[in-house]
Order: structure tokens, then sequence, then C-alpha cells
């Protein structure tokens, strides 16, 4: 059931990456599982390997306390020039069951900004997650895996703000221990996190059972 805006209570961190760590962001789903079973050559394995400079773990966050926070603005579009990345952003809220909802896996070059949290530029840590692959091709965050440290995200705001953000590093972490902390630990600078899947690939059930995760602050907003 919709819940209008105004009308949503924001959960607390930890129900809130309690939620997140249920859901199946990146890569997969019902379809890779189906088309793996099947005997036919799985994009799974596609995002199996990491870079070795992406360790379990967390990178060294970096704030701007001159930084000039944002009023909150719907996320419209994610741009990361290092990798290639040019993508309209949808908004995500949760399930029925409260696990996370995720953009559609047939949309290849589609983002999602988890709307329960705060937007990007305003004070804590936003969410975008985006699939990395599925059977049909590779997706959105596919070379999120590859992002250095200081490479830039810039957010387009619906009121047409960009929001610039700096990569502070990447963490690898397993869905069975989402870094909960660390994800949602922060709440006085904007940030940014960036979400998607990795590692090792489940043939059995079609899934990475890795998260890759991107760790950001804000710089500046035009």
């Amino acid at each position: 059931m919709h819940v209008p805006r105004h009308r949503r209570k924001p959960p607390g961190r930890l129900a809130l990456a309690a939620a997140f760590a249920a859901a199946v962001v990146g890569a997969g789903g019902a379809s890779v599982a189906a088309f793996t079973l099947a005997g036919g050559l799985s994009m799974g394995a596609a995002a199996t390997g990491i870079p070795t400079s992406v360790t379990t773990a967390v990178p060294r966050q970096v704030h701007d306390p001159r930084v000039e926070v944002l009023a909150r603005s719907v996320p419209a579009r994610i741009s990361i020039p290092a990798i290639g990345v040019s993508a309209p952003v949808m908004k995500v809220g949760r399930n029925s069951d409260g696990s996370v909802q995720v953009p559609p896996l047939g949309d290849h070059n589609l983002a999602g900004w988890y709307d329960y949290g705060p937007a990007p530029g305003q004070p804590g840590a936003a969410v975008i997650l985006g699939h990395v692959d599925s059977a049909t091709g590779i997706s959105v965050f596919f070379d999120l895996r590859y992002l250095r440290p200081a490479d830039r995200i810039y957010v387009t705001l619906a009121d047409g703000k960009v929001a610039a953000f700096v990569v502070d590093g990447l963490q690898k972490a397993a869905k069975t221990a989402f870094p909960t902390a660390a994800v949602y630990g922060s709440g006085k600078y904007p940030e940014l996190r960036l979400i998607t899947c990795g590692g090792p690939f489940d043939a059995a059930t079609g899934h990475y059972l890795d998260n890759i995760i991107v760790y950001a602050h804000m710089i500046t907003a035009k």
C-alpha cells in the first residue's frame, strides 16, 4: 500500500539497515536463477572479480564541516564520470515484508534512491542502489567496484541543484553481515552510499553473496 511521504515516519537506523540487508540489492533475482539453472551463460559470473583494494574494512570517512546542507529534494539523476555512469534515479521504498524495493531488473540503466532515508545533500547517509547485472546483460552499477578514492559522484536533484560527492573508499561485505553501523552511523554531514552486488555467486540461488558499498561525502552543491 502506498503511504504518502508526509505520513511516513522514518525508521531508526537499525531498522532501516535490517530492512536493507534483507533486500536483494544488485544482481540476480529469480530471473538469473532460472537462467543459470537452465544451463545458459549466466551474467552472474561477470561481477565476481573484485579488485584487491576493496576489502572488508570500513573506509576512513572524511567530512567537510563547511559544506552547506541542502533542503530535501528527490534525486533525479546520478552521474559517475570515472565509470561512465549517467542514469535516472527512481524512488524506492519497502516491500510488504519490510525488505527494500529495488529498481526493475530489466531496466539496466536505472538506479533507486531509498526514500525512507535522507535525500542527497541532507545530513546523514543517502542510499542509492543499483543492479550489477542480470541474465540479459550488465547493469548501471556493474563497474562500481572499480571506483577509487577521490572519484566524483554527481546527483542532480528535482529542484535543479547538483550535489557533488567525493569517494572516500569502498567496502565489500557479506549480505549476512551487513555493516549497519558504518553505513548508517553518521548523521551530522551529507553523505552518500552506493550499493550493489558482487563477489561470490551462488548458482543454486542466482544471487551474489556480497554487497559492494561506496562511501562518499558531499563537497559542494550548485
